[in-house]
């Protein structure tokens, strides 16, 4: 039945990926399925039309596999009319006997503690802790040449508009809702038209994300150590001047984010994927000025939120925000833009970590997110949007001390601490200015 498969079936069961069944509608699939399939397995039923309409019906609707039912027990053998000569089936094609399905009802203990999430959490907190040092070092850095420019001569310095931290790009009000507003835009774009190629384009720009990310923080991390590699630059045709250092790590990264790209159906997938280096980098890259932008930021996230996750339930007769980006990494970044100002608050005000604010936002991330777990298990699995529990406990934390503190006025409009010259502030070497 069938010719030649797209992707060669696994040989054995353990590295066999699991997909997804789907009951046909209609059930016999001589006609288009209503269903909407992304890679699934389609359930038919025999009868009314040959085994080959079937099975291209299947396939033509994005369908990875076509399991057939049987309508009597004994098992029988598919195979195509003599005048079925233009046979172009790339899918696994399975008859099964009517008897031949049996289900078995089993309820498992549920463990106290599920050391999936603990681990998810642990890995959320410490992307944003890794984050958030990587971006208060750089911040700090940046003032302390500022310092010195200042104590050699003031007269040199060229309005300090180039002694900010470099390649930085700061988010202002305006950027901060396009984005929210660019982000429902999107999802409500992959609901409609998610398809198998949709997902593969999707991965591709994961993997190029992932790569970058990777190689930044590897060219950081090594600079340590290789002073000399990274100084000299090589000029590449459509790149422009790269470093020796990045030129040698950029081979790893990208043939670690191909290697997780081909065998990321495997279950140690997960080890792979480098997402986490992907987010650290855009936490070191993306910088929010004030607390102003954090809590617009924020807010609308929280919408979006909710919105998606249960408004959009009434709307499109499920929750959008479940049926397409149930890993998202929003709960992560967002929040953790917030955390890494606060960190980078406290370095230039010279604060110590009780008397400063990273402590308090990283604690109430921390909460937040246990919080957001506890609501899952109450609710027996049913999606909650991570964001509903995280941006209060961030955020208002954030306000609650520093009113209580009298910072909010300089947190809320400057962002950080008065200088020693109040006509001179660290510049921003990038503004996302709509204005």
């Amino acid at each position: 039945m069938v010719r030649d498969l797209a992707e060669p079936l696994c040989q054995k069961r353990k590295n066999a990926r699991q997909t997804r069944l789907i009951l046909a509608d209609p059930r016999d699939c001589c006609h288009a399925p209503k269903n909407k399939l992304a890679g699934d397995v389609i359930m038919v039923d025999r009868g009314n039309c040959t085994f080959t309409n079937k099975a291209n019906i299947s396939q033509a609707a994005n369908a990875s596999a076509i399991l057939i039912i049987n309508t009597e027990k004994e098992l029988y053998k598919m195979v195509c009319k003599p005048d079925e000569t233009d046979v172009n089936i790339h899918i696994p094609a399975v008859i099964l006997p009517r008897d031949a399905v049996s289900v078995q009802l089993y309820s498992p203990r549920r463990p106290i503690v599920n050391i999936a999430e603990v681990f998810l959490w642990l890995m959320a907190v410490g992307t944003i802790l890794c984050a958030s040092y990587w971006s208060a070092w750089s911040a700090r850095k940046a003032a302390v040449e500022q310092d010195k420019l200042l104590k050699d001569s003031a007269d040199e310095i060229p309005g300090t508009k180039d002694s900010g931290a470099s390649g930085v790009i700061y988010v202002n009000t305006k950027a901060a809702v396009l984005f929210v507003v660019l982000a429902s835009c999107l999802l409500f774009m992959l609901y409609h038209f998610m398809s198998s190629w949709l997902v593969e384009v999707l991965v591709v720009l994961f993997c190029i994300g992932g790569a970058e990310g990777l190689r930044t923080g590897l060219v950081a991390f090594l600079s340590r150590w290789f002073k000399r590699a990274r100084e000299p630059y090589i000029e590449v045709p459509l790149f422009g001047a790269i470093s020796y250092l990045t030129l040698a790590v950029s081979p790893f990264c990208i043939t670690f984010s191909v290697l997780w790209a081909v065998y990321r159906n495997i279950s140690a997938a997960w080890m792979g994927q480098d997402g986490i280096a992907m987010i650290i980098t855009v936490l070191q890259i993306v910088h929010i000025p004030n607390l102003k932008v954090g809590a617009v930021l924020l807010s609308c996230a929280f919408m979006y939120d909710l919105f998606w996750v249960f408004v959009s339930k009434k709307l499109f007769s499920e929750s959008v925000m479940i049926a397409v980006a149930r890993g998202g990494f929003g709960d992560i970044l967002l929040p953790g833009l917030l955390v890494a100002f606060a960190l980078r608050y406290d370095w230039l005000a010279y604060k110590t970590l009780r008397a400063g604010y990273f402590l308090w936002a990283m604690f109430a991330y921390g909460f937040g997110l246990l919080i957001t777990y506890v609501a899952l298990n109450l609710m027996d699995g049913h999606g909650q949007p991570a964001l509903l529990y995280i941006v209060p406990f961030t955020l208002g934390t954030f306000l609650t001390l520093g009113r209580k503190r009298g910072d909010l006025r300089t947190l809320w409009s400057r962002g950080e601490p008065q200088s020693i010259c109040p006509h001179i502030r660290l510049q921003h070497s990038e503004d996302l200015n709509f204005e």
